[in-house]
């Protein structure tokens, strides 16, 4: 044997020489082990034939032959194939032209190499690679990747939803720096460059701001990190939330934090309020009582007569405030009753003894014909109505027009109040104090802060709320909601009617 058929043997693939027809004129030893064969057994047969079992040649795109032999270059294939014991194999096979001294093919080597390994190596990381994408599509946060130039690699469903733009948009507009404010980006890196707070590389969850495609500056709760491939910075990389959602929430229950502490307070402040007022009630009976013995013994022209008038005049502003105080600390208990609110109103207007704050007033009444019962205590409620007429007339110093409007909603079952004036309106800035106990905005002396807070108390312990349904410079409206009272009647033909 000589020295090249000593190479051809020793060859690791298995390997045939072929004639141009495609017979087979020989096989290295690497060939007959693999395939079990005896040289004698494949020598002289074609390929087809010992592979296929074919007399047929190969069609033309399964077959680079007919290309190696055209174009005198060699060329490769892979092939599946199927094992005697069913399994399923892949084979490169390449064949490479051997040329004659005026560049003719005289023979081709087949080397046959098993690929398998390869293949079930791409296929599970193919598999990886699709569930990393199912994985990162179908996260509900937000993932962004981008190279250290700033191009966008990687934008995941919920990024675009958030942002407004496409991963293909986003490659072609834009950089990742685009997306947070101005110098934000930046801060981010100089961050994930630090060794703090998350150690060099990590950006542990901090909030900032992103910026939509139509330029909204978007809250988000961000994790980032820079991917390094032999310690050199590749890429970053980025996860994040929208927090809008969680901010309108977190504000909503503060808003519910403050009005638990408010109503903890004001429940504190009716008990000191009440303790107050039961004190100050005795001694203050008995300075008016001697008060009026000592002014009744007094002659006409006695020079004291006036300042004793003062002194029974200011006592009787005490016993006004004691009386709000026990009103507001609502000591003085509910006496629940059936009444129409039209008829409440007017009996609350005819209370008011100075008719002369009306004298540059006009009143105008838009009231319901419908049965608007209420069922409330008929004092409390009138008590409501005479403070809120009070307020209006100061709000319109005495001058405007003060419209009372009722109706009701049998659906809800509620029964509506409106007391409008013409006034200065209510400052924005104290819409949120206007029923805290002793706020007021009058001169000293001139109020105690309790008429509004009294008026809440009442509403809220019939049932009912008020609010401020609007307020400006053309003047406030406040609206009373009282539970409606249905007759028996009444309640069986809602339910008719549902």
């Amino acid at each position: 044997m000589d020295w090249k058929a000593r190479v051809f043997d020793s060859l690791s693939l298995p390997t045939l020489i072929l004639k141009p027809d495609r017979v087979i004129l020989d096989a290295n030893k690497s060939f007959l082990k693999k395939y079990n064969v005896d040289r004698r057994q494949i020598i002289g047969r074609t390929c087809h034939d010992v592979f296929y079992h074919s007399h047929d040649r190969c069609p033309f795109d399964t077959c680079p032959l007919p290309k190696v032999l055209a174009e005198r270059e060699g060329h490769s294939i892979l092939r599946r194939v199927i094992a005697q014991d069913g399994a399923e194999k892949w084979e490169d096979r390449v064949f490479s032209p051997i040329l004659d001294d005026d560049g003719e093919v005289t023979y081709i080597l087949e080397g046959i190499r098993d690929v398998t390994h390869v293949k079930i190596l791409e296929r599970e990381l193919s598999g990886i690679k699709e569930f990393m994408e199912k994985l990162i599509q179908s996260s509900t946060s937000g993932i962004i990747a981008a190279d250290m130039n700033g191009k966008i690699l990687v934008m995941n469903r919920a990024a675009e939803e958030l942002i407004g733009y496409t991963l293909e948009q986003a490659r072609n507009a834009i950089t990742v720096e685009d997306l947070y404010p101005r110098s934000a980006a930046r801060e981010i890196m100089k961050k994930l460059r630090s060794e703090w707070p998350g150690g060099r590389g990590k950006l542990p969850c901090t909030r900032t701001h992103m910026v939509s495609a139509q330029g909204e500056e978007i809250p988000i709760e961000l994790t980032a990190a820079i991917i390094y491939e032999g310690g050199i910075e590749v890429a970053t990389m980025g996860i994040f939330n929208d927090l809008r959602q969680k901010l309108a929430d977190e504000e909503r229950m503060s808003r519910m934090v403050a009005r638990i502490a408010q109503a903890e307070k004001m429940a504190s402040l009716g008990q000191l309020a009440a303790g107050v007022a039961h004190e100050i009630n005795n001694p203050l009976t008995g300075i008016l009582l001697y008060a009026n013995m000592l002014i009744e013994g007094m002659n006409k022209d006695d020079p004291q007569r006036s300042d004793m008038k003062n002194i029974i005049e200011d006592a009787h502003r005490c016993a006004e405030i004691v009386k709000n105080l026990l009103a507001y600390s609502r000591q003085t208990g509910a006496n629940a009753e059936v009444f129409h609110i039209n008829t409440l109103l007017d009996y609350s207007l005819n209370l008011i003894r100075d008719q002369k704050l009306f004298m540059s007033i006009d009143v105008v009444k838009d009231l319901t014909e419908e049965m608007a019962l209420v069922r409330a205590d008929r004092n409390q409620v009138s008590q409501v109505i005479i403070n809120l007429v009070m307020n209006a007339v100061d709000a319109m110093a005495g001058k405007g027009t003060l419209t009372f409007r009722t109706y009701r909603d049998k659906a809800i079952q509620k029964v509506y109040l409106e007391v409008s004036d013409t006034g200065c309106g209510i400052p924005r800035e104290n819409l949120s104090r206007i029923f805290d106990p002793f706020f007021t905005t009058k001169e000293p002396g001139k109020g105690t802060g309790l008429g509004l807070s009294t008026v809440y108390g009442i509403v809220k312990e019939n049932g009912g709320n008020i609010t401020v349904k609007k307020t400006g410079s053309k003047g406030t409206t406040f609206l009373v909601e009282l539970p409606l009272f249905q007759t028996a009647r009444d309640a069986g033909c809602v339910k008719r009617e549902s």
